[in-house]
């Protein structure tokens, strides 16, 4: 008979608690990602908490850290990396979005000798950089690359990438890796930086299409670099009159992404897989810290991938079970 994902946990639960009464060491696993109410980072938490589970069995703590807002991310994350220090962090996970701010914080980490692992943002070069065990996630240049090489199969050689996260490194590789990804084919990509204020605001965000799109009415395609900011550019589209016209792909999903894509109003969304950027990040340090055990593949890789029509009924179901 075959096990549900929930009664494999309960097992590794079961065997963790054994394991616990004879191990000398726990693991107190402190996690810093985006903010509460962003929904990719919803995701991510879900994971963390979920490897979670077995750190507290073996009587450890898994700690979620976050910024309320993106307005000063850099120096933001940096802090909450040096209160997981001061805290008494015995492993810390973090991305390393901004690397100018947030370096020296994560140096400090490795200093100190906390084992750290990089994850989301950053890819291998920071985790080497750094000093990191591990980077876990999606490769942010080739998620772009991607993206505008799927534009180009599809006929939209003209493309837009919307970045409400200007500075922030991942996303900044994402949105090079689109422009390139479409000059490589003979198409033509522009970035249209915004304040980070509007990330995550639907109203900033449409009108700043529906401008962009009036003035260059060659684009046909959008790329987003978020799911609040993939909806906006399709109410942008509508009040610039371009509906059917232009067609919108972006980083992330969720359940009304996932019903656009179904219905034709968005053409793809590219998926980093942030559940298990959370859940193998935390499951590796958890296992150093008790064991010893390290993965020897440096790079991790959880994306990209890219959900269309072809894959988004399965991708539903993961969805309504909060794992994708």
């Amino acid at each position: 008979m075959k096990k549900t994902y929930h009664s494999l946990l309960k097992s590794a639960v079961a065997v963790a608690t054994i394991c616990a009464a004879t191990s000398v060491m726990s693991a107190n696993i402190f996690v810093i990602g985006g903010k509460p109410d962003d929904p990719f980072w919803s995701v991510v938490k879900r994971g963390a908490e979920a490897a979670g589970i077995v750190a507290e069995a073996q009587g450890g703590s898994v700690t979620w850290l976050a910024p309320q807002n993106y307005d000063n991310l850099g120096v933001d994350a940096a802090e909450l990396i040096r209160q997981a220090i001061s805290q008494g962090a015995d492993a810390i996970v973090g991305p390393n979005w901004v690397p100018d701010a947030m370096d020296p914080a994560f140096k400090a980490v490795v200093a100190a000798g906390i084992p750290l692992v990089i994850y989301n943002a950053g890819g291998l070069r920071a985790a080497n950089n750094l000093g990191a065990m591990n980077y876990v996630g999606s490769d942010d240049y080739r998620a772009g690359v991607a993206a505008g090489e799927y534009f180009a199969k599809h006929g939209e050689n003209n493309l837009v990438c919307i970045n409400t996260l200007p500075g922030a490194a991942n996303i900044e590789a994402n949105c090079k890796g689109m422009v390139d990804g479409i000059a490589a084919v003979g198409g033509e990509g522009a970035i249209l930086p915004l304040p980070a204020t509007s990330f995550g605001s639907s109203t900033a965000v449409a009108q700043a299409v529906k401008a962009y799109l009036l003035r260059h009415p060659k684009v046909s395609g959008v790329y987003t670099i978020g799911n609040v900011d993939a909806n906006a550019s399709i109410n942008g589209i509508m009040q610039a009159g371009k509906a059917g016209k232009v067609q919108v792909g972006g980083l992330n999903m969720d359940t009304t992404i996932l019903k656009n894509i179904k219905s034709g109003k968005q053409l793809f969304a590219i998926d980093q897989q942030g559940y298990q950027q959370g859940f193998l990040a935390v499951s590796i340090l958890n296992s150093f810290v008790n064991y010893g055990l390290t993965v020897p593949t440096r790079e991790i890789l959880t994306g990209p991938g890219i959900i269309d029509k072809s894959n988004v009924e399965t991708t539903m179901a993961g969805v309504k079970k909060g794992v994708r």
